[in-house]
């Protein structure tokens, strides 16, 4: 043991401060990822026992009483009628928990034991609709689950099913005749493709109404933040902190260059994860939001040929390129009423939105700084540039990304070395000594940069 620790005792390079450091690191490590587990977990317990104590008097009614054990059916009084924005779920279980005894019991309500038993009977059947949706239930179930359709987490690529939210937030103001009809009858011709030869028994439907009902209710839970970077960080700086003890106070190790190369190793690899984060503030390449309504450019731009300005019609005299009104999209889908990918879904999105005058809270994907001036009118109208120069080749995306980071650099490259279509553009007629240039063959292009381009005021006034 001995000749094996020799050569780090003798160069020093196991200090005890080393050990001490690296043992409190480990801990920090451990303390965390055990309380983040044990967070999540109180998270979803409490979110499971809310969810049902503040819906289960209102859907009392349409939960069958015993459905796993006797298969039975009971009277189906429809679901609550509410609104499926974040606004309308608090109220509604705002409501829920205001609502007096007469209200809230379904039956007899003289014991606190009874209403235990009551929640803890809707709790289950959550729970069992969770399964059935998820496919776990019956055991001996050989269709497809729901879940392998309608996602219940965001996902990194384009699900053009609906999601279980969006299902949720649809069908808790519908009964449960319209919900069996849809699941068992559909009438869109895609969605009848997909469902066909399904089979159901009515209480296991009931069951996964329920727990529709109750996701709708509780809203979408929130993912959780990605830590590790910032635990990296805080091992780097415990290790920087150690070098530097370790160079002024503690003085073990032999070789003085070890701790200093340690140093500026570490605090220089700080600096950059430092320099990223800053940038990513300000800058989002290969931002892709996902939107309320499932829109393919591909399919509307690509395959359909609509041109750009169809839809932003304002890109060519305004600030902003515009999003257009739900109206608009009527212009083609009061006929079209059904799409090859996503069925009749997402369209019906954009009929009740206009039947109801509810805007679309569209997601801006490309945005500036608030101290930065653009306009679409000057780089669409005088510059005479093409989208695809800015936002890439939108007609081959289904979801739309930010494709260039749009920063200052990358703006002032472009008014460099782009060429202006100087001549014969009325924007640039008082420019006349350019074009006293350009007749004498002084000056063979125009670049942006030549008319102020580059000048700060220009895009920071």
């Amino acid at each position: 043991m001995s000749i094996i620790f020799s050569v780090p005792q003798k160069s020093g390079f196991f200090p005890k401060a080393f050990l001490f450091v690296l043992s409190i690191s480990i801990f920090v490590f451990s303390v965390t990822a055990f309380a983040e587990i044990q967070t999540s977990q109180n998270e979803n317990e409490s979110v499971e026992t809310t969810g049902a104590q503040g819906q289960q008097p209102a859907q009392a009614d349409s939960v069958p009483k015993d459905t796993a054990r006797t298969g039975g059916q009971q009277p189906q009084t429809g679901a609550v009628s509410t609104d499926t924005t974040a606004a309308g779920r608090q109220q509604a279980q705002g409501d829920t928990a205001a609502a007096g005894p007469s209200e809230v019991a379904p039956a007899d309500t003289s014991g606190e034991g009874e209403t235990a038993d009551e929640e803890s009977h809707y709790v289950d059947h959550i729970k069992r609709g969770e399964r059935f949706f998820k496919g776990l239930l019956p055991h001996n179930n050989r269709q497809p689950s729901c879940v392998s359709c309608h996602n219940l987490v965001q996902l990194d690529t384009l699900n053009w099913s609906p999601s279980a939210m969006d299902i949720a937030d649809k069908y808790i103001e519908k009964d449960f005749a319209a919900f069996q009809a849809v699941v068992m009858q559909p009438a869109g011709v895609r969605m009848a493709q997909v469902h066909q030869g399904y089979q159901y028994e009515e209480a296991d439907l009931k069951s996964m109404k329920v727990y529709l009902d109750d996701l709708s209710m509780r809203g979408p839970v929130a993912e959780k933040q990605n830590i590790n970077r910032l635990l990296l960080f805080i091992f780097l700086t415990l290790i920087v902190i150690w070098s530097l003890l370790e160079l002024i106070v503690f003085r073990k190790i032999k070789y003085k260059a070890v701790p200093l190369v340690i140093f500026l190793a570490v605090f220089g690899y700080q600096v950059k994860m430092i320099y990223e984060e800053g940038v990513r503030l300000g800058r989002s390449p290969d931002y892709q939001p996902s939107q309320p309504i499932k829109f393919s450019h591909k399919i509307h731009a690509g395959q359909n040929q609509i041109d750009c300005q169809y839809c932003h019609y304002t890109a060519d005299q305004s600030k902003s390129a515009g999003i257009p009104p739900a109206d608009l999209c009527l212009n083609c889908h009061n006929l079209v009423r059904e799409g090859t990918l996503s069925g009749q879904f997402e369209i019906a999105k954009i009929i009740e939105a206009n039947e109801k005058q509810i805007p679309i809270e569209w997601i801006r994907v490309h945005d500036l700084p608030d101290h930065v001036f653009f306009s679409h009118a000057q780089h669409v109208n005088a510059g005479k540039l093409d989208c695809i120069e800015c936002h890439g080749d939108v007609a081959t995306m289904h979801e739309v990304k930010q494709v260039k980071d749009l920063s200052m650099g990358w703006c002032l490259d472009c008014h460099r070395t782009k060429e202006v279509q100087f001549t014969e553009n009325s924007f640039y007629e008082s420019y006349e000594k350019l074009h006293e240039q350009i007749k004498n063959g002084q000056v063979s292009k125009v670049t942006v940069d030549m008319v102020g381009g580059t000048d700060c005021m220009k895009c920071h006034y």
